[in-house]
């Protein structure tokens, strides 16, 4: 018995010891933490949060990210009677009067806890700040609230009531990422604090209890309600007359656009390059994952882009976009008035001769011209109607048709990407991915988007068959209806643009004229491996599980019929334009801490793998293609867009003319899907696609990559090149030899060749050694490998005359 009542004292000591120690080391924390607020000097600045900075190569703002805390201090001497009297009026009317707690809303609070009724907020101003700024307010607890409690203490023993509610003011959210009076009346209202009216003060005030529920964008009829509430009891309490508070209110409501959305006050932010800077953020959030905040660290990032060509990007891709848009809308209607006027009428014959409902329009008709009614016209009504009434049953079905309306839009509106980089340095310059940036259209096509680059590929392979040296610029190659057999045995017989073949055709020229079954030969001779191989070297795609799923072993992969990316064919042209050298675009060159700290150098790492393999193709192969990517320019694709390149001509500061050459490659997929351009100078590359986010639906004849994204790229390229001095391509001074040829042949001309002649490129070796046989009296008794003989399988022959297969 002794031996048990000796045990439990020892135990009571032992757990008061504890005890005691607890409370001791919780007063020391406590006093502690009071300490540091007594010391705390410029309690009032904020420390937390700095935004992130985006410089051009020029150090000009492009813009800043701060997405979670946009603030913006007011004091409160700035700030009208009424804001403030809104805010006393929704949150505390006894601040002036209490200690930092208030037991009657204390006790008000619990009780509605208890009866599971909102009685209103237990918490003073003060005790609000003080859970702010020491405790998490989401937790619902009696530890938070004695924490919020104690901290409120401290802050009416070290402030006075206007710095308490001067710091409130600036540090409580009030909308989405929104913190601060200041910050939130510019996102709700466009204007400082300062010019609120009572009716916008009360909005600013109810958005203390719930920032979503009470957003007037997000369910405007719940803030009308609100505020009214806020605007009666401010005249009640004779801080505002009801004249004022009705003037106000019917005002501000009379104004009120229901169509705005509620969106983070990120995307309301000043941005000149906003696809350029969302890409930036997206490689920053990669780079920086788990270590540094880049909404929040201060952070300073020094970028490629150049405002000044991406002005010209955005002005020349937004009037694109709008003419092809305006085009296909045109062409569309006129191909539903033929088919109104002339099939539809002709199909309901055959259905009511035949007995066939199925053929039997009307019905069909009538129900497709009843969900276009109700999509267009019916759904806009029924989601005012949702938001201005608060009719939630509503929202579903409206929510339901603007996803159909969203995806009828993505296959009935022209979108495009325009991508620039520096050949030399593979700086981005400019970048557009897309039509308008806002929340709902954020793919990146530019660099996003897997789009079929059609006719725009084929320099890729062309370059391939050069160095097999089974193929040159002069090589012979018939452009006729042809079947292709793949490997799997299936056939495949492309068509050339609009029908139309060529007959016997250069090498060149079935590139320049983008004849598809002359570079199908072109791929057939090579084969696959050599094209593939090729390709992939040159558009940066290194892991062979993509290569594989990239490139099919079929033919119509000569025609472009793969998924690539406009950044990944700019780098491609800019190898070519580079002497064969690897570009690597960048966006990002270094990033500093809010120090001054360099903390990143994307551009030295990309530097040291440039090391690694510094020569994609030879400078020999390079200056093939840029001699046959010139013909495009000079008498192809391009010529019309470019006068045949004279558009580029600059006058130099000594008054002397010259012309900066450039070259390029347009292309158009099938059923005219997608139009492209891509192209380069000696300075820099572009790349520009325009068309579907989904497939389906076709441009329209007229509208190739020629007619309309060639324009776009002309009219850019010559603007971001005023002022620039003359620069050629790179050529190597071995390896290359230029010979006169036939032009009709590719072989060396003679006194026959009725047809004139052209300078051509070769790889030392390959060039022609026999005299063309094409034009003349006799024909020769042997043909040279690049003479269109027999055994030239780019030159079926029938028998006999080598003049039998063109005439």
């Amino acid at each position: 018995m002794r031996f048990h009542t000796h045990r439990a004292i020892y135990v009571f000591i032992i757990f008061m010891l504890v005890l005691a120690a607890g409370l001791g080391a919780g007063l020391g924390l406590a006093l502690s933490g009071t300490v540091n607020t007594i010391r705390t000097e410029n309690f009032t600045e904020f420390d937390t949060a700095l935004s992130t900075k985006i410089y051009d190569i020029n150090g000009r703002l492009i813009t800043e990210f701060f997405a979670e805390e946009q603030r913006i201090p007011v004091t409160l001497k700035e700030l009208p009677n009424h804001l403030i009297e809104a805010f006393l009026t929704r949150e505390d009317r006894n601040f002036y009067s209490h200690h930092g707690f208030n037991l009657r809303s204390t006790l008000r609070a619990a009780l509605g806890q208890i009866l599971g009724k909102n009685l209103g907020g237990g918490s003073t101003i003060t005790q609000q700040l003080a859970g702010t700024l020491y405790a998490d307010r989401r937790v619902i607890s009696i530890q938070r609230k004695l924490k919020e409690l104690w901290w409120a203490f401290q802050l009416e023993r070290r402030f006075t009531k206007e710095e308490i509610l001067e710091m409130y003011l600036n540090r409580m959210i009030m909308g989405p990422a929104v913190y601060g009076v200041e910050a939130a009346s510019r996102y709700f209202f466009g204007h400082p604090a300062k010019d609120c009216t009572p009716a916008e003060s009360a909005i600013l005030a109810i958005q203390l209890s719930s920032p979503s529920r009470y957003n007037p964008f997000r369910n405007p009829m719940l803030a009308r309600e609100r505020s009214k509430e806020i605007l009666d009891q401010m005249v009640s309490r004779h801080v505002l007359s009801k004249a004022e508070a009705n003037e106000s209110f019917d005002a501000y409501w009379a104004s009120f656009d229901y169509s705005r959305v509620a969106v983070s006050a990120f995307y309301h932010r000043e941005d000149k390059a906003p696809w350029f800077s969302e890409y930036v953020r997206r490689q920053l959030e990669d780079m920086f994952y788990g270590s540094i905040d880049i909404y929040s660290d201060g952070l300073s990032v020094y970028t490629t882009l150049d405002l000044d060509k991406q002005a010209a990007a955005d002005l020349y891709m937004k009037r694109g976009i709008d003419t092809a848009n305006a085009s296909f809308k045109s062409t569309m209607s006129q191909r539903l008035d033929v088919a109104g006027t002339t099939y539809v009428p002709i199909i309901e014959l055959l259905g009511l001769a035949f007995d066939l409902p199925m053929l039997y329009a009307p019905e069909s008709r009538s129900e497709t011209n009843s969900q276009d009614y109700f999509l267009t016209t019916i759904n806009p009504v029924l989601d005012a109607t949702s938001l201005i009434f608060n009719i939630a049953s509503l929202k579903p079905y409206v929510g339901a048709a603007s996803a159909k309306i969203k995806t009828e839009l993505e296959k009935s509106t022209v979108e495009g990407a325009l991508v620039t980089i520096d050949n030399n340095t593979g700086y981005i310059l400019a970048l557009v991915g897309g039509s308008d940036y806002n929340q709902a259209n954020q793919l990146i096509r530019a660099t996003q988007s897997k789009l079929m680059p059609g006719s725009t590929f084929k320099p890729l392979y062309y370059s391939a068959a050069i160095d097999s040296k089974k193929i040159t610029e002069g090589t012979y190659i018939v452009d006729e209806p042809t079947t292709f057999y793949n490997e799997d045995g299936t056939p495949y017989s492309p068509q050339n643009f609009k029908g139309e073949w060529k007959g016997s055709v250069l090498a060149w020229e079935a590139l320049a004229h983008s004849m598809n079954v002359a570079s199908v030969k072109v791929l057939q001779t090579i084969g696959f491996d050599a094209a593939i191989s090729r390709a992939a070297a040159l558009l940066d795609i290194t892991d062979p599980i993509e290569i594989r799923k990239t490139f099919p072993r079929y033919y119509p992969l000569a025609l472009g019929v793969i998924g690539v990316t406009p950044l990944q064919m700019a780098r491609a042209f800019s190898v070519f334009a580079n002497g064969g050298k690897a570009v690597a675009p960048i966006a990002i060159r270094y990033v500093e801490d809010r120090y001054g700290n360099i903390i990143a150098e994307p551009e030295k790492e990309r530097l040291q793998a440039l090391r690694q393999k510094p020569q994609v193709i030879s400078p020999q192969n390079a200056a093939i293609m840029i001699d046959m990517l010139k013909r495009v320019v000079s008498s192809g694709t391009l010529a019309g867009a470019t006068q045949s390149g004279s558009i580029f001509k600059q006058t130099g500061p000594d008054g002397k003319s010259y012309v900066i050459p450039v070259v390029g490659k347009t292309g158009t997929t099938q059923n005219w899907a997608d139009a492209w351009t891509v192209g380069s100078s000696p300075y820099y590359t572009t790349a520009i696609w325009l068309g579907f986010d989904r497939p389906g639906n076709s441009l329209g004849v007229s509208q190739t990559g020629a007619t309309i994204a060639a324009p776009i790229w002309a009219n850019y390229m010559r603007d971001i090149h005023i002022g620039l001095s003359y620069k050629n391509f790179p050529k190597p001074e071995s390896g290359l030899v230029s010979v006169s040829v036939c032009a009709k042949s590719g072989m060396l001309p003679t006194e026959y060749c009725s047809d004139g002649t052209v300078t051509l490129m070769y790889l030392d070796g390959t060039q022609p050694t026999q005299f063309c046989t094409l034009h003349g009296p006799s024909e020769p008794e042997t043909f040279g490998a690049d003479h269109p003989s027999q055994d030239n399988p780019l030159s079926p022959r029938p028998e006999g005359s080598p003049f039998s297969q063109n005439r």
